[in-house]
């Protein structure tokens, strides 16, 4: 996932609250797509929660795969987890599947805001 994690987005899709469900961080939100039964999705939500919890301005939104596939399938999302790194606006400027490492996670926060 470090490697993922960094990588750009091209021509990035703009996710709204309305379209999320949830509000956006004032600086940076993180998406997590998780499932019930993904192992790696329960230490992905800690990993991201803690982050959000210690960089002001970054909120963490889960959001259930199976629930809204419109969005899965509009994302292309392909497993879980898989965490979307927005900016300010809702902009999707990092996209990782996999489990990220804590250091990951804050350097790919580092380039959205």
């Amino acid at each position: 996932m470090s490697e993922a994690l960094g990588a750009e987005v091209p021509g990035a899709e703009v996710l709204r609250p309305e379209r999320l469900g949830a509000e956006l961080g004032e600086r940076a939100t993180l998406v997590q797509f998780s499932t019930a039964f993904c192992q790696p999705c329960r230490a992905t939500r800690r990993t991201l929660a803690e982050v959000a919890a210690m960089v002001p301005g970054v909120g963490h939104v889960e959001i259930d795969a199976e629930e809204r596939l419109d969005l899965v399938r509009e994302l292309g999302i392909a497993r879980t987890p898989t965490v979307l790194v927005l900016d300010r606006t809702g902009r999707v400027v990092r996209r990782a599947a996999g489990q990220p490492r804590k250091a990951d996670v804050i350097a790919a926060l580092g380039r959205a805001v």
